[in-house]
C-alpha cells in the first residue's frame, strides 16, 4: 500500500512534491497501513515535464554506467548523494521509499562506452542493442550471456541499497504484448536484489503479464502487473474482472498479481496519458467503490495515483475504511463465484471465521444481485455487515441480495451470531 507519482506527475515529479505527499501519508494514512512512497519513471531526466518522453534526451549518469537523480529536480542528490537524503527523509516519517527503473543499460552509456563497476568490461560489451523498449528511448536491454551483465545489475542494486531503497518497480520487462517479456533479465534482477544486503519489494511492469509463466513470477517477484496502464475509464475497470478471475489462484503472501495504480482523487496534473490532463478522477462514486472493492477482495497491491495533498473527504474515506482494509490484509482464497448478465459475485474468507461477499453490477441498469449462502459453504444463519456503510444488516438465513446501481458494488462480511 502506497503512493506512486506517475498518475499525477508523469515523468516530471520533483523532490518537493515527493516530500509533500510523504508528509501527508505519514500524517493521515500511515495508521491505516499505507507506507510506500514511490518515485516513478525518469527521475534521471533533467528536462522531463510531463508524461511525454523526450526522445534521446541527455540523462544524469555516474561514471559507471548507472543513472542517478537529476539534481535540478532532486536537489538533495547533489554531490553524488543519489536518493540517500530523500530516502532518509521518508524513513524518518516511518515510511518506505521506492523508485522506478527501466530494464537494461542506458543507451547513453553504451554510446559513450563507459565502464561497468568492478569489471574490465564496458557498457557496449553487455548491451543488447536490438532489445529496446517501444515507447521509451532511454535504454538498451542487457545480454545475460555477456560477461559483466550480472555485475552491472549487481552494481545497480548495491547502489540502491546504499541509498536506502525499499521498493523497485522495473518497467519494460513483464508484458505478454508488444512490450515484451524478459525472464532472463528478471532473474538477473532477482539475483541482484538477493545479493545486495537490503530487502526490497520487486514490482514488474507493464502488463498484461503472461499467465502461462505465473509460477515464474511467484518465484521471482513480489508483484507483477496483470494489465497495461490502468486509467479512470469504465472499459478499463470492466475488463479487470476477467483478469482477476484468471490470476486469483496465484495470489498469496509475498507474491501478488497487481491490478495497477488507483487513479483516484486529483490526477493528470502533469500527465496526459489516459486521454485527459489535470482532473478529478472520471470514475463515478459507484465506479470508485467497484474498483476499491475488486482490488481489496482480490488483494491487489494498493498504489494510490492521486495528489494526496488534494484529497477530499470522499476519497480519503475510500482509502481509510478500516474494515475493508482488514479484509484486504487478512483474507485469503478470493475467487469469482459467478458472472451472469452483468452480475458478478466474488467471495473470500479469513482465519477468524469471517466470510466476505462482494456483489457487483457492471451493467448499465440497476440490478438485484443475489448470492445463496450455501454456495459459499455457509449452512447456518449468519450476521451480515455492510463494510462500506459500516452497518450491521442483521441475521440472514438462506441468501444475501442487494439492489445495486449501474457500475456499482456492495461488500459484506458474514459471521456467526454471538451465542
Amino acid at each position: 500500500m502506497g503512493w506512486n507519482s506517475w498518475d499525477c506527475y508523469g515523468a516530471s515529479v520533483t523532490e518537493a512534491e515527493v516530500k509533500g505527499n510523504a508528509d501527508y501519508m505519514a500524517a493521515f494514512l500511515k495508521p491505516f497501513g499505507w507506507e510506500y512512497v514511490v518515485v516513478d519513471i525518469q527521475w534521471y531526466e533533467p528536462g522531463a515535464n510531463s508524461s511525454r518522453y523526450r526522445n534521446y534526451a541527455p540523462l544524469e549518469m555516474d561514471g559507471c554506467s548507472r543513472l542517478i537523480p537529476a539534481v535540478n529536480r532532486f536537489p538533495s542528490s547533489a554531490g553524488g548523494m543519489g536518493f540517500t537524503a530523500l530516502a532518509d527523509y521518508v524513513h524518518r516519517l516511518g515510511l518506505k521509499f521506492g523508485i522506478h527503473i527501466m530494464r537494461g543499460i542506458p543507451r547513453q552509456a553504451v554510446h559513450a562506452n563507459t565502464p561497468i563497476l568492478g569489471t574490465t568490461v564496458r557498457a557496449k560489451d553487455i548491451a543488447h542493442p536490438n532489445s529496446i523498449c517501444p515507447w521509451n528511448t532511454d535504454m538498451y536491454g542487457v545480454d545475460p550471456a555477456k560477461p559483466g551483465a550480472r555485475e552491472y545489475y549487481n552494481s545497480l542494486f548495491d547502489m540502491y541499497a546504499d541509498w536506502g531503497v525499499d521498493f523497485v518497480k522495473v518497467d519494460d520487462i513483464a508484458s505478454s504484448t508488444l512490450y515484451g517479456y524478459h525472464p532472463e533479465e528478471i532473474l538477473m534482477i532477482r539475483e541482484a536484489i538477493d545479493q545486495c544486503g537490503r530487502a526490497m519489494v520487486l514490482s514488474l511492469s507493464p502488463g498484461p503479464a503472461p499467465i502461462e509463466h505465473a509460477d515464474f513470477f511467484k518465484a521471482n517477484a513480489n508483484m507483477w502487473r496483470i494489465t497495461n496502464d490502468f486509467w479512470d475509464l469504465w472499459p478499463h475497470l470492466a475488463g479487470m474482472f476477467k483478469r482477476c478471475e484468471q490470476w486469483a489462484e496465484y495470489s498469496g503472501p509475498g507474491h501478488w498479481p497487481d491490478c495497477d495504480m488507483l487513479p483516484l482523487g486529483r490526477i493528470g496534473i502533469r500527465n496526459i496519458d489516459g486521454g485527459a490532463g489535470d482532473r478529478w478522477t472520471r470514475f463515478s462514486k459507484d465506479e470508485q467503490i467497484t474498483m476499491m472493492t475488486l482490488w481489496t477482495i482480490f488483494r491487489s497491491p494498493l498504489m494510490f495515483g492521486g495528489e494526496l495533498r488534494n484529497l477530499d473527504e470522499w476519497t480519503l474515506g475510500l482509502m481509510t475504511n478500516p474494515e475493508v482494509l482488514a479484509m484486504h490484509r487478512n483474507s485469503r482464497g478470493a475467487r469469482q463465484l459467478y458472472r451472469e448478465n452483468g452480475k458478478i459475485v466474488w467471495t473470500s474468507e479469513d482465519d477468524c471465521g469471517n466470510r466476505y461477499a462482494a456483489l457487483f453490477n457492471i451493467s448499465y441498469s440497476p440490478a438485484v444481485v443475489t448470492v445463496f449462502l450455501r454456495d459459499i459453504d455457509i449452512h447456518q444463519p449468519v450476521m451480515v455487515r455492510d463494510l462500506w456503510l459500516r452497518k450491521d444488516l442483521g441475521l440472514h438465513k438462506e441468501q444475501l441480495a442487494a439492489c445495486i446501481p449501474p457500475h456499482g458494488a456492495k461488500l459484506f462480511r458474514l459471521f456467526a451470531p454471538e451465542s
